[in-house]
């Protein structure tokens, strides 16, 4: 007949291999380092780089809306719109330059309000107008177009600042709408990806950033940023992979070496906190020659009180540990001793079973009666002379709640 040891083993062995097989191949978690993708766009025209940055969903942004901009408008009323929005953006860079990073987003973020309001109906097919009524020029949109990039880019400034990351993207991706070849925009973006390790879209930002400039020196601190950083990340996520491996492998170890013994489990909705007390095998985890160990709550019903053993080996006895748990610091009578009391075990049905303290924990478990629930032995531990009178009692109390 085989051994406790051998059967955990191969239990484990069998439990494994149906885990591979329902899930797959376990993929690589860990990734090549992610240098600037300079080749990607080798032999490509600049309008063929445009057309293909076009397709990143980075750089895809609707125009902002905001029902304040009439409002914002009445507030230099005499002036145009690209007046309005110069106004706001000069007023904006005075506050970044003594960096008031947030003074500055709110002028700047007037400004585009202003200017998207423009944008925005010319892309309904509207006539934009000047306060005269004149039709705005060709040379006058191309100029509101410039100086909304502009801003877009200033407020993306103050994002990254701010360590607003996601905002600080968003704005370079208007920017990028509006001028594919904003370098500035390249970089701040790349930066504030970056930052939350969205490590592939910042290496495709720098990417395109250094196809237009190969020669920046704030892309290539960024991209030299995005290779250390990927390493860290990769090294992370490889020793993560392997950790959350290991802990798989050894809960399928433990629960192979339970059903070994053929002891019964039971987890309840709503388990006690044991911080990190929990069935385990020792001394390793890794070896299925080692011992099951129980947590276990000590119950002395007739005085209301409990002890907790965190480790109670299945070779361990009760004399094992009572020795050093008596005696108990609030029994005056001197009650509790190993000699002057007896050890019970609820079993599934209901009834109680006498636990010698000389009986290994792991024959009164592998008896198939007793169930361990949320991982917890409980054992009731009762002086001699009270015992008949409480084991009634229990008996009567379970004959009730079945009624």
């Amino acid at each position: 007949m085989a051994s406790f040891e051998e059967l955990t083993e191969q239990m484990a062995n069998a439990m494994l291999a149906r885990q591979s097989s329902s899930t797959g191949a376990t993929k690589d978690s860990t990734r090549p380092d992610l240098p600037p993708a300079f080749a990607r766009h080798e032999g490509m025209t600049v309008d063929e780089v445009f057309r293909d940055l076009n397709k990143s969903p980075l750089f895809m942004t609707e125009l902002e809306d905001n029902d304040d901009v009439a409002a914002l408008q009445a507030l230099a009323y005499e002036g145009t719109a690209l007046e309005n929005a110069a106004g706001f953006k000069e007023r904006g860079n005075e506050c970044f330059k003594v960096r008031g990073f947030v003074d500055a987003r709110e002028f700047y973020t007037k400004g585009i309000l202003v200017l998207a309001a423009e944008e925005r109906k010319r892309a309904k097919g509207e006539v934009t107008r000047n306060p005269e009524g004149e039709e705005d020029s060709e040379e006058e949109i191309k100029s509101q177009r410039k100086m909304l990039e502009a801003m877009y880019g200033n407020r993306a400034a103050c994002h990254l600042e701010l360590s607003n990351y996601r905002s600080c993207w968003v704005d370079c991706a208007a920017a990028l709408r509006l001028n594919p070849a904003n370098v500035k925009a390249c970089y701040r973006s790349a930066r504030a990806l970056l930052a939350v390790d969205r490590i592939e879209e910042a290496d495709d930002v720098c990417a395109r950033g250094l196809e237009l400039d190969p020669e920046n020196k704030a892309l290539r601190g960024v991209a030299d940023d995005i290779i250390k950083r990927a390493k860290l990340v990769d090294a992370k996520r490889k020793k993560d992979a392997e950790r959350a491996a290991t802990e798989k492998r050894r809960e399928i170890l433990l629960q192979a070496a339970i059903q070994a013994r053929g002891i019964p489990t039971r987890s309840t909705e709503k388990p006690p906190d044991m911080e990190d007390a929990g069935i385990a095998l020792v001394p390793n985890p890794d070896d299925p020659r080692s011992e099951l160990s129980f947590p276990t709550l000590l119950l002395y019903p007739v005085h209301f009180e409990t002890d907790f053993i965190k480790g109670f080996n299945e070779t361990h006895t009760l004399d094992d540990h009572l020795g050093y748990v008596f005696p108990l610091p609030w029994d005056s009578e001197g009650v509790y001793t190993s000699t002057n009391v007896e050890c019970y075990v609820e079993t599934m049905e209901g009834g109680l079973l006498k636990m010698g303290r000389k009986v290994p924990l792991l024959k009164v478990l592998s008896t198939g009666k007793v169930e361990v629930v949320d991982e917890v032995v409980r054992i009731y531990v009762l002086p001699k002379k009270e015992a008949e009178g409480w084991i009634k009692k229990f008996k009567e109390q379970k004959a009730a709640m079945k009624r």
